[in-house]
């Protein structure tokens, strides 16, 4: 596929983890373990997007590229534009937000969601989604649930079950009888172009009511594409208990594997920027 961007948005403030990039697993910060993940994968550059010096000393000492950014973005849809606009990408260009706290991320999904937008010229973004077969999922306001058209872009985005079982869902169901709901992963694949256009939308309604900021691009027109996860989409770090799972698992992998493997993830080949 044509070259892409991995960026990683990375905030210092956290209601729940304070300084959550910094957050040590296994002898390295989380965004640096990020960092990684991203690196393995196919994008051409990958780029750490901060507005904090202690976040980007960090970063800039393991060997990753940094882009300092302003601190009043609203969300990191908005701090990528602003890289997109600083690095002087292309109208075409793809970039894609690898979330800061997703340790564990696949680098075979960041390839696959910049595929897939490569793959729908129509598309502005791209993102994936996995199964639900689970009842208490599907009811949980907190997992964001999609439906699709027949060529895979979104129609709505919902923190509701959707679609609606009519008849099933008259009482709450035990079990989920088909495969007809999908939960949306959140990492997104974008064109440059429409990065650019989005900085200066305000926020739409249904966005407001959904707090879903992907429903602003489908308000004003834009064409979303959801792929089906090719593997499992690990949860990231969210709390302090998701933040000693994390390490557990490092740990782990540590302990099976003794040589170290700490910069195992980093291409050899990487020209310094």
């Amino acid at each position: 596929m044509s070259d892409f961007v991995a960026v990683i948005p990375a905030r210092f403030a956290s209601s729940r983890l304070p300084g959550k990039p910094l957050l040590d697993i296994a002898g390295e910060p989380m965004v640096v373990r990020v960092w990684r993940q991203a690196l393995a994968s196919q994008a051409s550059r990958v780029v750490v997007a901060t507005d904090d010096s202690r976040i980007s000393d960090a970063a800039e000492a393991a060997g990753a590229e940094v882009v300092m950014t302003a601190a009043d973005h609203p969300s990191g849809t908005d701090r990528l534009a602003e890289v997109a606009e600083r690095l002087g990408l292309d109208d075409d260009a793809i970039l894609v937000n690898v979330q800061g706290d997703e340790p564990l991320l696949p680098p075979a999904l960041i390839n696959q969601v910049a595929a897939r937008l490569e793959e729908d010229p129509e598309a502005s973004i791209a993102t994936l989604g996995e199964s639900i077969s689970d009842v208490e999922m599907l009811f949980n306001p907190n997992v964001v649930k999609v439906v699709r058209d027949f060529a895979g872009r979104a129609l709505y985005f919902s923190r509701a079950p959707i679609p609606w079982d009519r008849e099933a869902f008259a009482s709450r169901p035990e079990l989920l009888e088909h495969d007809a709901w999908l939960r949306h992963i959140g990492l997104y694949a974008y064109r440059a172009s429409f990065l650019a256009a989005y900085r200066h939308w305000s926020p739409a309604p249904l966005e407001q009511l959904e707090q879903l900021e992907q429903l602003r691009a489908l308000q004003h027109g834009h064409r979303i594409q959801v792929a089906l996860a090719g593997e499992p989409h690990p949860a990231g770090v969210d709390t302090q208990a998701d933040l000693e799972r994390v390490r557990a698992l490092f740990a782990d992998a540590a302990a099976s594997r003794p040589e170290d493997t700490s910069s195992a993830n980093t291409r050899p080949n990487q020209k310094e920027r």
